[in-house]
């Protein structure tokens, strides 16, 4: 069948949201309207004739409403064959009668932890009827069209639906349990339970938008945001101005977001980033400053790139963003006069992001891999100075130690085999990427000093700078090539077969070195 005339529609809502509205449209097509507990409450509150579902079944709500649609009376009108003889018999012999049109949104299960409820209040916003009912509906979608979402209202508030529409809403409805359930079965392993990585994992996501296309134009890619809430990231960002962001503009702006948040209680600080990675980062008295620090770092690679900032954006640090094309911004919030000098750059994207992340969040990482994928948790590892360990003869003293934990926070976001050298709170060399150690180092103080030529400088800023390699250095030919570069502290995790190797190194060229004991692979 396609066109179906509503008669009966059984509406059951935990989000009442446009839910009265319905029920008149309805009512005024000559729909006759069954209702539960507070819909029933809210539909008789506006003036509308409702059935109660005790009335339909002959039996009364109980045990707090746990059980009252749980009934073959309910699940017989959902499920019955219209066209199939045996079906419609059975219906007769035992007065159940048909449902055209089911209206269920489920209990705020994910929203009741996300609030911090206790477990008891957590395990009975377990909803059983409302996903018995959807399932059955949609399954009977030939027949029955299932309502999950608001935004649908409009559609069978003209007392009829077509067959398009009804194999839509099954879809949708399919999608709405399968997330649910996932959502219920996540805090039960993970919270419940306290398992880490549990026999299945599921994980619900809703679709925020549809991209151009993926890192590639022949690529096709779509956004989604995990289901429930709570989280804060580049995905919840609310987009100011700009062209629509691609794919790659997410994943470098979430580059550039993760590493700025870093410094989320620290110093007015600035990080712009190309193809994921950093190419300049640093701190300063004011967002200006920092601004002009980080992009003194790589003039070149920051043509394009992404910027993210600890503070709301000023008129004077906009200014100087708007010198170069820039794709993206993102900034906690901006003021009326930056927000006006981006207006003129119509094609930049400026994100506002309100919070910044918490770098200490607990939470997965999760990556595809061909028949698979690999899940961990994320590296929200940080080192403090007390946890340090120095190796080598001489110690850091206090501004190297200050460059040693800028430079190692900075590394923990470029890709392996990372090598920064930082000074002054500014990064000055950041190699990225390689296959091995020796060649990271020597990029990044070649970038330092190509910097340095194109700023007029009378030297590199390697020069008296700390180098922090998120990896131990397996000879002491990289430690080397950062002697070369001018480096006098170094910063590693330690852990080699050669550290005796690379410490001596160290001692003979008067470097300052420490151990973390921390590793920052990121591939």
């Amino acid at each position: 069948m396609s066109s179906i005339q509503i008669k009966r529609a059984l509406l059951s809502v935990s989000d009442k949201t446009g839910i009265v509205e319905l029920g008149e449209a309805l009512a005024a097509k000559g729909v006759e309207l069954v209702s539960t507990g507070g819909t029933a409450k809210a539909l008789r509150d506006a003036g509308l004739a409702v059935r109660d579902i005790s009335d339909l079944t002959g039996f009364p709500e109980m045990m707090d409403g746990r059980v009252k649609t749980l009934h073959p009376v309910v699940h017989g009108g959902l499920l019955a064959v219209r066209e199939d003889p045996r079906h419609m018999g059975s219906a007769s012999e035992h007065g159940i009668g048909m449902i055209d049109l089911v209206v269920v949104n489920l209990y705020p299960f994910a929203q009741t932890v996300a609030k911090g409820a206790s477990r008891d209040e957590i395990i009975e916003n377990i909803d059983i009827g409302g996903p018995s009912m959807v399932r059955s509906a949609a399954k009977n979608h030939a027949y029955v069209a299932i309502v999950t979402d608001p935004a649908d209202y409009g559609v069978v508030a003209t007392g009829e639906t077509s067959l398009e529409d009804r194999r839509r809403f099954a879809a949708k409805a399919y999608a709405l349990t399968a997330q649910y359930d996932a959502a219920i079965a996540g805090w039960f392993a993970h919270v419940d339970q306290g398992q880490r990585f549990p026999e299945t994992v599921a994980v619900p996501m809703i679709k925020q938008a549809e991209l151009r296309y993926g890192e590639n134009p022949h690529q096709i890619a779509a956004l989604y945001t995990q289901a429930g809430g709570g989280v804060n990231g580049i995905a919840q960002a609310r987009q100011v101005q700009g062209k629509e962001l691609s794919y790659n503009n997410y994943n470098d702006a979430d580059a550039a977001l993760e590493l700025v948040s870093e410094f989320r209680d620290g110093p007015p600080t600035v990080v712009i980033v190309k193809h994921a990675n950093p190419c300049g980062v640093a701190t300063g008295e004011t967002l200006i400053d920092a601004y002009k620090a980080a992009f003194a770092c790589d003039t070149v690679s920051a043509f394009g790139g992404i910027i993210a900032v600890n503070r709301p954006l000023d008129e004077a640090t906009a200014e100087a963003i708007s010198g170069i094309f820039t794709e993206v911004v993102c900034a906690p919030d901006a003021d009326d006069a930056a927000k006006a000098v981006f207006a003129r750059k119509k094609n930049l994207r400026l994100l506002l992001t309100g919070d910044l992340p918490d770098p200490a969040r607990r939470g997965r990482a999760m990556k595809s891999i061909a028949g698979g994928f690999l899940i961990q948790s994320r590296d929200d590892g940080r080192i403090t100075a007390d946890e340090l360990k120095v190796v080598t003869k001489r110690a850091p003293s206090e501004q190297e130690l200050k460059d040693c934990l800028f430079a190692w926070t900075v590394a923990k976001h470029v890709k392996s085999n990372a090598i920064v050298y930082a000074r002054d709170g500014s990064t000055a060399g950041v190699g990225a990427g390689q296959m091995n150690r020796l060649e990271s180092a020597r990029i990044a103080a070649w970038k330092a000093k190509d910097a340095a030529d194109k700023a007029g400088w009378d030297q590199s800023r390697t020069i008296g700078s700390a180098v922090a390699s998120d990896a131990f250095f397996p000879f002491a030919d990289g430690l080397l090539a950062a002697v070369e570069a001018g480096a006098t502290a170094v910063i590693q995790p330690g852990g080699s077969i050669r550290d005796d190797e690379v410490i001596a190194a160290a001692d003979e060229a008067g470097l300052a070195m420490v151990f973390t004991g921390m590793r920052h692979f990121r591939h």
